[in-house]
């Protein structure tokens, strides 16, 4: 049976949500906030919407004991208006920090043994946090980190090369925040590398124009929602179908001691293994930038080893 969770029905958890309803991605789901009448309605509103659709999905809700045989469980609670006008996820830390000291507890005590996949800011604390809180291997808690950055990248060099970014690939690596990179090095259009492709990109202004595209969609609605749902729900069907795909997330890596965004294979027992990519001199100081903001911010949390 194909299961899972969503513990927070914000404004990306419902999105979610309706995806794997509209999409018959899963036989069951649950459905979890601190606000249960949202949690009914959001309930409601989906079987019905499932009146007009083919597929069939059984939505349970506000039960931590049925989480105990979902295959995964997708973490998106949190707090958007932290954030506040500058849209700082670090922000969010002191709020979505404590979220998870709640819920991690309850994660366990549900009996609950497989994926646990993280979408709330600031998102590579969060992840680790919440591996360090459950007690869970590595391998099977992870953040959707900068997934969502790099199909930014792909936008953003599709738009210069009047090329569909679906033939664009590489990867952003690092913090999903405001210390991630382009690693240009990974970057190829079709089978050649970009740096080859075309030598006259402006890639300073293409680095700024992926970072600034997640504040582009946020400050006229006040959140995101489509694409950080989308990138979650292809990652539950990598999971469900051992798809053994390679997308950057933010997973963890025992040689640097962090999570990061970085690119791996998905399957179905989460994190399976990591993609060496080559990072140039100057990428690799990037990365190690990146990362010590990351444990900047998991040192400011209480958990001790």
């Amino acid at each position: 049976m194909r299961k899972v969770g969503i513990i927070g029905l914000g404004h990306v958890g419902a999105t979610l949500a309706y995806t794997l309803v509209m999409e018959s991605l899963v036989d069951e789901l649950v459905l979890i906030d601190k606000n249960e009448q949202l949690a009914v309605s959001e309930q409601y509103d989906l079987e019905d919407a499932q009146v007009f659709l083919t597929g069939k999905t059984k939505i349970l809700i506000q039960d931590y004991q049925a989480l105990k045989d979902a295959a995964i469980i997708v973490f998106c609670a949190g707090q958007i208006s932290a954030l506040g006008e500058e849209g700082d996820r670090f922000k969010e830390l002191e709020i979505t920090s404590k979220i998870v000291e709640e819920t991690a507890p309850k994660i366990k005590q549900s009996g609950f043994t497989g994926i646990i996949l993280t979408i709330t800011n600031p998102c590579d604390v969060i992840a680790a946090y919440m591996q360090k809180l459950t007690g869970f291997e590595t391998s099977k808690v992870f953040g959707t980190g900068t997934m969502l950055d790099t199909a930014r990248m792909k936008q953003a060099v599709s738009r210069n090369l009047a090329i569909d970014g679906r033939n664009i690939g590489g990867y952003v690596y690092g913090e999903h925040g405001d210390s991630q990179f382009v690693a240009w090095s990974t970057v190829t259009v079709g089978d050649q590398p970009l740096l080859s492709w075309n030598t006259e990109l402006d890639l300073e202004s293409l680095d700024e124009d992926v970072r600034a595209g997640g504040w582009k969609a946020f400050f006229g609605k006040g959140y995101t929602s489509y694409g950080i749902a989308t990138c979650a729900a292809r990652l539950i069907r990598m999971i469900l179908n051992d798809s053994k795909s390679i997308v950057p997330v933010s997973a963890y890596s025992h040689k640097l001691d962090a999570y990061y965004g970085q690119p791996v294979v998905i399957g179905k027992n989460g994190v399976e293994s990591f993609v060496d990519c080559s990072l140039s001199e100057k990428e690799s100081g990037l990365l190690t930038h990146s990362i010590q903001i990351i444990k900047n911010g998991l040192d400011k949390l209480p958990f001790k080893q």
